[in-house]
């Protein structure tokens, strides 16, 4: 398959696995990218530099193909040294970036300086034409379906997609609800030019989570997740189940993040 996005990340089909904190590791990675399309590793789930770098070199000696590190703008307990990070993609002549939560823009100048390309992963039609304008080389629009961190509105990727495409100049990908063949074409028939999956990636026998989590997933159905932290400003998409339910009902009550935060843990 060949479109905008092959050809800017060098894969032979437009499918990448979005970078995904703790699940993100060397094996899923190069799995996917042995598969030809892109696999990312977190760079916040090897926590320090020199982390990231093993984690790294892991991916090179198990395919020679090209992946991508995904850098954690969202907010956090503990400082992310981003900075840091790029100075070992640099040194491990890694080319390819994946940015999600807030405005990359401080990171910009650093990561084009050192020829990077650079995925931003965007909600809305605003933040893709800042990215745009900040001079990222693709947008991953994501609607209100994502696992992970969706936006803070309610607009499905359906109708987020269309509008993303018709307001950008540069390659756009869909996020969010997507998990076989038939989200892959409906995607490239609303104007995407390659899918992002995380979710589906975690039922594979290469992602590092217990069966448990992987059977309960494959045999889950549409109404078992429940996006919750929205009142912190940090919507996720979790398994409905007795936490995340006390969460929520924390949440309608006005619960600050002190006291949500045992129960995010």
């Amino acid at each position: 398959m060949k479109t905008r996005i092959t050809e800017l990340l060098g894969i032979e089909y437009p499918i990448i696995c979005g970078g995904m904190f703790q699940v993100g590791r060397a094996q899923l990675a190069a799995a996917v990218t042995e598969a030809g399309g892109l696999g990312i590793i977190t760079s916040k789930t090897q926590v320090t530099p020199e982390g990231l770098r093993d984690e790294v070199r892991k991916v090179k000696a198990l395919t020679k193909k090209p992946f991508a590190v995904n850098l954690n703008l969202f907010p956090s307990q503990t400082a992310t040294p981003n900075e840091d990070f790029i100075d070992i993609l640099v040194e491990e002549d890694v080319k390819i970036v994946e940015t999600s939560g807030r405005s990359p823009e401080a990171l910009m100048p650093k990561l084009k300086k050192h020829g990077f390309t650079v995925i931003h992963k965007v909600a809305s039609v605003k933040n893709a034409l800042s990215a745009e304008k900040l001079g990222v080389d693709a947008v991953v629009i994501v609607g209100n379906e994502t696992g992970g961190h969706p936006g803070m509105g309610d607009v499905g990727t359906l109708v987020m997609l269309p509008r993303v495409v018709d307001s950008v100049k540069i390659p756009v990908l869909a996020g969010g609800g997507f998990s076989d063949g038939r989200g892959l074409i409906s995607a490239l028939a609303l104007g995407a030019e390659g899918i992002v999956m995380g979710t589906r990636f975690m039922a594979t026998k290469e992602a590092p989570i217990h069966d448990n989590v992987k059977n309960w997933m494959v045999s889950a159905n549409e109404s078992d997740t429940i996006v919750i932290q929205r009142n912190i400003g940090s919507p996720s998409r979790v398994a409905l189940n007795t936490v995340s339910k006390e969460v929520d009902r924390l949440e309608n009550e006005g619960a600050t993040l002190g006291e949500l935060i045992p129960l995010i843990t």
